[in-house]
């Protein structure tokens, strides 16, 4: 059976930079960092006191009061993506054959914040006293559920959970799923909300982030020297991926062509990369191939860029041998330098950059690229926007569990 053609249509995002992709968008290109000190619960004793927190957000300016009670944070931020992804997309769901459209959201931990509310309350109160909403407000599939039926959508619905690849993951499969007919249209994408006690201390405790918490907006280094981890972050984003022709026959907003995808694992270690670099970038070629591309196609990388000390010498390693002599004219940056790293969510925003970028002929920078480690020397557009024409891009995720998960994004 022949592969039917992907495109981006709509986008949705809930971010540190903002509450839609106007704002995430236009801080990414002025440099804006979405990271500062945690305001929602008292973090004087971590190690970690910053993050790239979603401000102003409220659910009920939104949904009812009784639907926001259903909801988990997680799950609010994907079903607000959601909402502006459908209307940019120009859609009127109401007119569409439901069976033909589904959900694919993607989360690394889901419903954190009801775990711990609910815990809590079982040792104050005992068990009698727990929510009847506690189990369908922490599943993972909790986002893709609630949104399927918000939007009475009645296609293929369901989660993926691949720590940091999740939303990535997501991505690709529902373009698989419109690509091989099973739907015309799929809203995919990812979220995550693990800012919270336990979230912060289970990462405080690895010793994966950043404690630069006297400077929070210089803390998220990816690729410099002095970088010292990851910087927690929370949002999600949502795209509408639909079937190419009839996008064009319904005279759609097209951002760009979803092309390629490609997965692995580097089975080596369940929290470290392989320092081979071999799953990340077999990955990357599978994503090349199979959008039908050259490694010297792709003009920008979105690079999954944590700032961590061993994921940023991997990532440029893997991209040295997927591209050879080329690494060295591409142009790559992490957004993850102002949003931090929202976890299950990250592919999902990094995504909709990739499509803008496409669109307006700009890349955002890598910001707090002072001083660039020697092992990592390839082009990362230090500490400011670029103007770039986009033919091809290449999104990168790489995720607790060995998970890699890469998508190419064509210009039409």
């Amino acid at each position: 059976m022949d592969r039917r053609r992907v495109v981006i249509t709509g986008l949705g995002a809930v971010t540190p930079l903002g509450l839609n992709v106007t704002s995430y968008w236009q801080g990414l290109l002025d440099g804006r960092s979405g990271i500062a000190h945690i305001e929602a619960f008292d973090v004087s004793r971590y190690a970690s006191r910053i993050a790239g927190e979603v401000r102003g957000f409220s659910a009920g300016d939104y949904f009812d009061v009784r639907l926001v009670k259903r909801l988990d944070r997680f799950a609010q931020f994907a079903m607000v993506a959601a909402i502006e992804a459908v209307k940019d997309c120009g859609l009127d769901l109401e007119r569409e054959d439901p069976r033909r459209i589904g959900a694919l959201v993607g989360s690394g931990i889901g419903g954190l914040s009801e775990i711990e509310e609910q815990h809590t309350r079982l040792i104050k109160r005992g068990p009698e006293k727990l929510s009847p909403f506690m189990v369908p407000k922490l599943m993972m599939n909790a986002a893709a559920g609630q949104i399927s039926i918000y939007f009475g959508l009645r296609g293929p619905s369901m989660a993926i959970a691949s720590a940091c690849a999740s939303a990535t993951h997501s991505l690709g499969e529902a373009a698989a799923i419109v690509a091989r007919g099973d739907a015309d249209v799929m809203l995919a994408g990812g979220s995550e909300a693990a800012k919270t006690p336990l979230g912060l201390g289970g990462f405080c405790a690895l010793k994966a982030l950043s404690t630069r918490n006297d400077d929070p907006e210089h803390a998220s280094r990816p690729f410099d020297r002095d970088r010292d981890g990851f910087v927690l972050g929370e949002g999600a984003a949502m795209v509408v991926m639909e079937e190419y022709e009839r996008a064009r026959g319904r005279g759609a907003k097209i951002y760009a062509e979803f092309a390629g995808y490609g997965a692995s694992d580097d089975a080596y270690h369940l929290t470290a990369p392989d320092p081979e670099a071999t799953g990340a970038a077999e990955a990357m070629q599978y994503a090349i191939r199979s959008a039908d591309l050259s490694p010297e196609d792709i003009t920008y990388i979105n690079a999954h860029g944590t700032a961590t000390d061993f994921n940023d010498v991997m990532e440029t390693d893997a991209i040295k041998k997927v591209f050879g002599s080329h690494a060295g004219s591409l142009v790559i940056s992490s957004t993850k330098s102002m949003t931090g790293h929202l976890l299950g969510a990250s592919g999902g925003i990094e995504l909709v950059a990739c499509a803008l970028a496409i669109r307006d002929g700009v890349v955002p920078g890598t910001m707090n690229l002072d001083n660039p480690d020697p092992k990592c020397d390839l082009d990362y557009v230090p500490r400011a926007a670029r103007k770039l024409e986009v033919k091809a891009a290449l999104s990168n995720s790489f995720g607790f569990g060995g998970h890699n998960a890469c998508i190419v994004l064509k210009r039409l």
